[in-house]
């Protein structure tokens, strides 16, 4: 009876795309209706964005950062870690051989690092933007003024994770930062008409069923354009060293659910679910996901970018080998969200 009633939540999710937190708490709760629940957020996937995979060419252009939150490898409390800045010439050589190579977006990542001023970054995103592509940036928490600058330069995406939403979970993650500007950059950047993305961290310590809802219910209600969402992974050089990884699972359900109740988004599978699990791009890709970030960074620099260790390639003739076999294709479109409801 109860799982005939768990099944009837994720049909009402599927139609409605609406829940209760109650109601996604019972959902994570429930080990029973995994599959169904997969299989719903993959059906909403195909019938709202289609079987197009959208594909991100990430450059992590540096590692400098001025916060200190305890699950990240490049925290500026890491004294092990080999800092690197790339250039603008850099940065625009790796961006043509992204934009040659057929991507559609670039994606600038880097850590906390306000040696990039909005002008410097507004220089180089407008060199990008003549070759028609969309430019996502992924540069953590500036000034309204800022972002402002960064969008009339031609930005049109922005990724900031909140990686939780629990007020109390966070200050203890984030010792230099405070939840209430984390939002208030991401409304900020709604409000500039970025689309905006945010997503959150799964297996975080004492992060509880409830508040993974409160995050789902908080992508909803920003009304998120990009969720990305991750299991955890220990770097051994942070506080979080001796922790359990993130529960692959339980961070699948949360990103099926996410789907569900944002049928209309784009949602990447997860470098993080690759690493933790072999297959977790394509478990990813059938459970609701729809974006692939292949890491196009200098080789000699990706490993001084570790988040988190061991972080899982993108073999371009393998994923298209993949993609294939589950009825996918690469998109040649720009994948700007399509929002239909």
């Amino acid at each position: 009876m109860y799982n005939s009633n768990m099944n009837e939540l994720i049909q009402k999710a599927k139609l409605k795309h609406n829940l209760t937190k109650n109601e996604i708490i019972g959902l994570l709760s429930n080990k029973d209706i995994d599959i169904e629940l997969f299989s719903a957020a993959d059906e909403v996937r195909k019938k709202y964005v289609g079987d197009e995979v959208h594909l991100r060419a990430l450059i992590e252009f540096s590692n400098y950062c001025r916060c200190s939150c305890l699950y990240c490898g490049i925290r500026c409390d890491n004294r092990l870690v080999e800092r690197y800045r790339l250039s603008k010439d850099q940065i625009l050589s790796l961006s043509k051989i992204a934009v040659d190579f057929g991507y559609k977006t670039i994606v600038l990542q880097s850590g906390e690092d306000i040696y990039y001023s909005a002008d410097y970054l507004s220089q180089i995103i407008k060199k990008i933007k003549e070759n028609d592509v969309a430019v996502t940036l992924s540069i953590g928490e500036r000034p309204a003024e800022e972002y402002k600058i960064l969008k009339e330069a031609g930005a049109d995406r922005f990724l900031l994770r909140i990686e939780t939403t629990d007020i109390e979970l966070y200050k203890k993650m984030h010792p230099k930062a405070s939840i209430e500007n984390r939002k208030r950059c991401l409304y900020d950047l709604k409000n500039l008409g970025y689309e905006t993305g945010s997503g959150c961290l799964v297996g975080l310590p004492n992060q509880s069923i409830e508040s993974l809802a409160d995050d789902i219910l908080f992508f909803k209600e920003l009304d998120a354009d990009m969720i990305g969402i991750g299991p955890l992974i220990p770097h051994e050089n942070t506080p979080l060293k001796n922790v359990n990884s993130g529960d692959f699972n339980l961070a699948l359900k949360v990103m099926a659910l996410t789907r569900l109740l944002l049928p209309d988004i784009n949602i990447p599978a997860t470098t993080a679910m690759e690493t933790l699990n072999p297959n977790g791009r394509l478990i990813a890709l059938q459970s609701g996901a729809n974006v692939v970030m292949p890491n196009v960074t200098f080789d000699e620099y990706k490993s001084k970018y570790e988040i988190y260790p061991d972080k899982a390639k993108v073999d371009y003739n393998e994923l298209l080998t993949v993609l294939n076999k589950i009825g996918r294709f690469v998109s040649n479109e720009k994948g700007f969200r399509n929002k239909l409801i």
